[in-house]
């Protein structure tokens, strides 16, 4: 009887499980290919970033900052290499609409936090929507749920967001 008071004494002390945050890919992307038209206007698209429902939201979040990766060529790889974004938070679930490549003024209260690393015909003051003229690489963003201090509260790595 000890056992069974002591264990649920710890139980109840343990406070509430703090649910994980997830990402859904919505508006034709399925994150194994980049819909047609969404790649960057060198290879004739006019790409703009995958439209995402993002559940799970910490309170105190801020911010969803999202950094874009082409995960198959290593100098645009982390940390944003395509550009960084944040969206608006509004409540444990968020959609973050897609918001036009190759341009810093963004809709809806977005923020470009951080140009794509791209240089030369490559530059974007922006977001860079996957340009690599169709060789298959993997293009990844990291999620991070930021409170007002930019502390990060939750984060997803390497979620894939579709191959061109």
């Amino acid at each position: 009887m000890k056992i069974a008071t002591t264990a649920l004494i710890l139980l109840m002390s343990a406070g509430p499980a703090l649910a994980e945050m997830s990402a859904q890919l919505v508006g034709g992307w399925d994150g194994k290919k980049v819909p047609a038209g969404q790649h960057c206007k060198l290879h004739g698209g006019n790409g703009a970033t995958p439209p995402m429902r993002v559940s799970g939201i910490p309170a105190g979040a801020r911010f969803i900052v999202a950094y874009f990766n082409d995960k198959s060529y290593k100098p645009l790889s982390r940390n944003g290499g395509h550009g960084t974004i944040a969206f608006p938070v509004r409540g444990a679930v968020t959609d973050l609409p897609a918001v036009p490549g190759m341009t810093a003024s963004l809709p809806g209260g977005a923020q470009v936090i951080a140009a794509a690393k791209s240089t030369g015909k490559y530059a974007s003051p922006g977001y860079l929507p996957p340009c690599s003229g169709g060789r298959g690489n993997l293009y990844t963003v990291d999620l991070k749920a930021i409170d007002g201090q930019g502390k990060v509260l939750s984060e997803i790595k390497n979620f894939q967001i579709g191959r061109y």
